[in-house]
C-alpha cells in the first residue's frame, strides 16, 4: 500500500481581541469627549427660583451682566448692536417666532434693563424666550 504524503496546509488566524479593544476604547474616546456641553465664559449671578426647569440650551443666548454689558452668544455688543446682530441672524427652516431665545441676567441687573431687552428681542419677531435661573437651595 502506498502511502501519498499529504502537504501541510498552513492555516493563520489572525486574533481579533486586541483590535476590539482598541475599537472599544476609541468608542468609548469618542463618547465621553463629544457629550460635554458647552457652557458660557461669562460670570454671572442667576436669580434664583424655586419653580425653576430644567431645559436644553440651543438657540441664541443673552446675557445682561449687572457692569452693564451685553452678550450675544459669545460676543459682547451694545443695545443697539444687540438689534443687528438680532434682525441678521438666520434662524434656517424654523420661523422666528418658534426659534429659542435664552436671556440670562445677572440677579443684580434692574427690571428696566430686562424690559429693554424684551422689546429688542420681540422687535425683531422672535417670542419664544426663556429666562435663566438657578435653583433655590432648600
Amino acid at each position: 500500500m502506498r502511502l501519498r504524503k499529504r502537504r501541510a496546509q498552513i492555516r493563520s488566524n489572525v486574533d481579533m481581541t486586541p483590535m476590539l479593544d482598541v475599537v472599544f476604547q476609541l468608542i468609548i474616546f469618542f463618547l465621553v469627549s463629544t457629550t460635554f456641553a458647552i457652557l458660557p465664559g461669562i460670570k454671572l449671578n442667576l436669580p434664583q427660583s424655586r419653580t425653576a426647569e430644567g431645559t436644553s440650551v440651543q438657540g441664541i443666548t443673552i446675557t445682561a451682566q449687572s457692569n452693564g454689558n451685553f452678550y450675544f452668544n459669545d460676543k459682547q455688543v451694545s443695545l443697539a448692536a444687540l438689534s443687528v446682530e438680532l434682525s441678521n441672524f438666520d434662524t434656517g427652516d424654523i420661523k422666528k417666532d418658534e426659534f429659542p431665545v435664552s436671556l440670562e441676567a445677572d440677579s443684580e441687573v434692574t427690571n428696566g434693563t430686562v424690559v429693554s431687552i424684551f422689546d429688542v428681542i420681540r422687535e425683531n419677531g422672535f417670542s419664544m424666550i426663556n429666562l435663566r435661573t438657578t435653583s433655590e437651595k432648600k
